[in-house]
């Protein structure tokens, strides 16, 4: 029953969805977990070339949400066959998603990188607070005087994971309370410590993935688990599994 209610809910959520990677988009990153419950995958990045998708660089090991994978608000209406995600599940959204700007601790991308990014200050937050008018957005207040909520919205902590965040742009156009916030490719806490939701992976690999986006490109991410892959890659336009190297 509870199902039902959300997918109705959701029903009109999606009206607008599409229902295959748009041709603008020439930068595809694809992340592939064994199934809906699996916290660790495998990410490669692709090019869209005049004779279809191109592996850029190699799969790299990557972990989601500690309980798997749900199905997130994105680009594409894609219910069924298993959860839906919803705020403090552990689950990391699955579906298609625009990549939207780059959060980091420096003044600066890595060397070769040319993409948007904003720099965290001490009055940046991203706010997964249900009930805030701001919820799952990216907003900067006055650090002398700031609202009452910051203190556990704020962005700027030190932690060597958050250096890098890629904003995974999942409920997010526009968001919808209690659908889940604050969804990022970032760096990994350990090979065995997933995220509460997010995509992490080495830093080396992020910072591969970081060179590697381009904003003309509209770059997207599709995260799958590996059955919904192989059942939805011809109608969706995604590269062909046999020459991912995910499967």
């Amino acid at each position: 029953m509870y199902r039902l209610a959300v997918l109705i809910l959701l029903a009109p959520l999606l009206a607008g969805a599409e229902d295959r990677i748009s041709a603008s988009v020439t930068q595809l990153v694809v992340g592939v977990a064994p199934t809906w419950n699996n916290m660790k995958g495998q990410l490669q990045r692709f090019d869209r070339t005049s004779n279809g998708w191109h592996a850029a660089g190699s799969p790299v090991p990557v972990l989601f949400g500690k309980l798997g994978l749900a199905w997130g608000r994105g680009l594409i209406n894609a219910q069924g066959g298993g959860p839906i995600k919803v705020e403090h599940d552990h689950r990391a959204p699955a579906g298609v998603f625009r990549i939207g700007t780059i959060y980091t601790y420096d003044e600066s991308l890595p060397q070769g990188a040319n993409y948007p990014f904003h720099t965290v200050g001490p009055g940046d937050a991203w706010v997964d607070d249900l009930h805030n008018s701001y919820y799952n957005q990216h907003v900067t207040v006055d650090a002398q005087n700031p609202p009452s909520w910051f203190e556990k919205q704020k962005m700027r902590h030190g932690d060597f994971a958050y250096r890098w965040l890629v904003e995974i742009r999942h409920n997010a156009d526009p968001p919808v309370p209690g659908f889940g916030s604050a969804i990022f490719f970032h760096i990994r806490r350990g090979p065995a410590r997933p995220s509460a939701g997010c995509t992490t992976m080495a830093e080396d690999s992020l910072v591969d993935l970081i060179c590697w986006l381009r904003a003309n490109a509209n770059p997207e991410y599709v995260c799958l688990p590996k059955a919904e892959y192989l059942n939805r890659w011809k109608a969706w336009d995604l590269p062909d599994p046999a020459v991912t190297g995910l499967f």
